[in-house]
């Protein structure tokens, strides 16, 4: 590559100082609308048979597209082109009915959750099966999708440079990028805590030696990322992370940490133990001295050299465990679920809870039994139903207490600004606050859009008590495919195949935007060809997360 022009490209994605917060919260909003939209076109429109590709491709890609290029200036517009059809679509098409659940198919709490459960018949495992939550597979494969739409777009003037990565201190999409791609894999790192909370208070070297593995092949790939950019000349923004580290590195070893904490996780709960971490950060930053080596020390060894990405890493930690406190309520049949579990660990005295008499006035949402019965073997794990209508609450209540945290943060100019460099406490709190928003957000659509006495709680108007579907029915309806049956059904076909492969597609699409960069100037290009080899781009990688749809190419 030319020196001078790879000169100009490094300026050209440096010295950035971003956008606003609520510009972000804007421009992410057309992501949200265009799922609404969706979920409209879906419920209300014939004919009643699975979107084609294209049809998906242009619902949920397309305004991603948009979002971030064109109308990144104006996203009330695009909003507003979204949003019209939507609201058009719900007021005069009738929603598609797909069959009402009978009186008979729900059962009143103080027969069914207290003599009909596994539990009671000691047939319920320790181990429970986590069905399939929409809502999050649609936040993740959005947010992998917007992450790999701009990790190329950058590189074009079509792009504009306010969400582009900020130098030090600055708000932008592509810094929120980085951190909830890290808040995502804590989510979904919830899955064997939910499954089995005892894993917490199994030996540490062993899962250490497990994750140790099941990390070293991204590890691997950070190295041979680092090797190939200094092989290729290719243009680099060093205080991204340093010298030689990048953000697979930094992927790799953050579920190390989290393993190393287990023993803590036990005893102090996890949100608090991300925050505990994310103030220790900001108090090694500030007082400690680590700010003023990261902005001004010279990069003279291998530690100074990649001091962004070192001195990073118990920030990106803070925002991992945050995920993972989020997961342990979304995941999870009920908000309470996991959190009664970890008191059963912390106080064996209390694992069996005291039964109840047919008299009980009501059921609350830790009606769910305790997982301590004996485990016949051969006996499948149960696949227990959601209460989303809580979770929801509950995502609510941590939205406003993370989006308060960081108002008085920013209030009082704690740590200097929002700083993705020092993943900083303002940076840490955003993060939190902006994917716990989203994500609730696209589980109040699944709620409206798709309602279903399984997937909500549902009171008898007479004695207002709880009512739980029939056991029977419940499995009958975890058998049955699509989004109006079950536990909520599924997200869009192509959002489950990016989900499915997210860690696959994030590495071609670092792959492709190599590959375009090395063979076009793309920083020189005008708005109308950029706009087709970004689009061009975006469908290639949907389309092989569309081919490979029916596997999974790689477990992380």
């Amino acid at each position: 590559m030319n020196d001078d022009y790879k000169a100009s490209k490094e300026a050209f994605v440096s010295g950035m100082t971003g956008s606003s917060v609520v510009h972000i919260n804007k421009v992410s909003l057309s992501a949200l609308i265009s799922i609404a939209l969706y979920c409209a076109v879906k419920t209300r429109l014939p004919p009643n048979r699975p979107l084609s590709f294209l049809s998906e491709v242009v619902l949920l890609v397309l305004p991603l597209i948009f979002s971030v290029t064109v109308f990144a200036n104006a996203p009330g517009t695009l909003c507003l082109i979204l949003l019209v059809p939507t609201i058009v679509i719900v007021l005069f098409f009738p929603r598609r009915e797909a069959g009402a659940y009978l009186p008979s198919s729900l059962t009143h709490s103080r027969t069914s959750s207290r003599d009909t459960t596994p539990a009671r018949k000691g047939a319920w495992p320790g181990i429970i099966n986590i069905p399939p939550l929409p809502a999050l597979t649609t936040y993740r494969s959005h947010m992998l999708l917007l992450t790999f739409i701009c990790i190329l777009a950058v590189d074009f003037p079509v792009f504009p440079r306010s969400l582009a990565k900020c130098e030090t201190f600055g708000a932008s999409m592509m810094d929120l990028g980085v951190g909830a791609f890290v808040f995502s894999q804590g989510i979904v790192s919830a899955i064997p805590l939910v499954k089995k909370p005892q894993h917490l208070t199994e030996p540490v070297l062993p899962k250490l030696s497990v994750i140790l593995r099941k990390c070293s092949p991204v590890l691997l790939l950070g190295l041979l990322r680092t090797i190939s950019v200094k092989g290729t000349e290719y243009p680099e923004h060093v205080t991204e992370y340093g010298v030689h580290w990048n953000f697979f590195i930094t992927l790799a070893i953050i579920p190390v940490l989290q393993v190393l904490l287990h023993p803590l996780m036990v005893h102090i709960p996890i949100s608090l133990l991300g925050v505990v971490v994310a103030i220790s950060h900001q108090l090694a930053l500030s007082a400690g001295g680590l700010q003023r080596f990261v902005l001004d020390a010279p990069r003279v060894g291998v530690i100074s050299a990649n001091k962004e990405g070192i001195v990073s890493l118990p920030g990106y930690l803070a925002i991992h465990l945050l995920g993972l406190s989020t997961g342990t309520l979304v995941l999870a049949p009920s908000p309470s679920y996991f959190r009664r579990r970890l008191q059963q660990l912390t106080r064996p005295e209390v694992t069996v809870p005291r039964p109840r008499t047919p008299s009980s006035d009501s059921d609350s949402d830790d009606d769910i039994p305790a997982a301590t019965a004996p485990v016949p073997t051969g006996k499948p794990a149960p696949e227990l139903r959601r209460e989303n209508d809580k979770t929801a609450t509950e995502l609510c209540s941590y939205a406003v207490l993370w989006w308060s945290f960081l108002a008085v943060l920013r209030f009082s100019r704690v740590g200097g600004g929002i700083s993705r460099r020092l993943v900083n406490m303002q940076y840490i709190f955003w993060v939190a606050a902006y994917n716990t928003t989203f994500l609730l957000g696209y589980l109040v659509l699944d709620l409206l859009f798709f309602p279903s006495p399984l997937s909500k709680s549902v009171y008898s108007p007479t004695s207002k008590l709880k009512v739980h579907p029939d056991p029977d029915m419940l499995k009958a309806t975890q058998r049955t495919k699509g989004r109006d049956a079950g536990l909520g059904g599924s997200a869009p076909a192509l959002l489950e195949a990016v989900n499915a492969n997210g860690l696959v597609l994030f590495l071609l699409a670092n792959v492709m935007t190599g590959l375009i960069n090395l063979s076009m100037r793309t920083m020189y290009m005008s708005d109308g060809p950029a706009m087709l080899v970004i689009s061009l781009y975006a469908l290639g990688i949907s389309a092989v997360a569309w081919a490979c749809r029916h596997r999974r190419l790689w477990r992380f």
